[in-house]
């Protein structure tokens, strides 16, 4: 399975709109699991990320299928001008190192 984290801050102004363009991405049928969401700013140490995106992908098929959808495209075009920073994560859950 492929995670797909996705971190925004954007200006208290345009945090409605940044959530309201990513919502198109709920609409893309090839991830298993998409959630957009605000941060709630509960961590001790740093809450400069504004707005995330998660999602799950049942494999690199499916997650370049998302990436290259037509809506994914257009809540790019509608997020850019309005987020100020943008940081992606992507991983294979079989890769991940864990506690024995």
């Amino acid at each position: 399975m492929i995670r797909h984290i996705v971190f925004f801050t954007c200006t208290n102004d345009n945090r409605k709109a940044v959530l309201d363009g990513l919502s198109l991405l709920t609409q893309i049928d090839h991830a298993d699991v998409l959630e957009i969401v605000e941060n709630a700013k509960m961590d001790l140490y740093g809450n400069d990320v504004d707005v995330i995106v998660y999602g799950e992908f049942k494999d690199e098929a499916a997650f370049h299928a998302y990436k290259n959808d037509p809506l994914y495209a257009q809540a790019t075009d509608t997020v850019k001008p309005l987020r100020e920073t943008r940081v992606a994560a992507d991983f294979d859950t079989h890769k991940i190192y864990k506690k024995a």
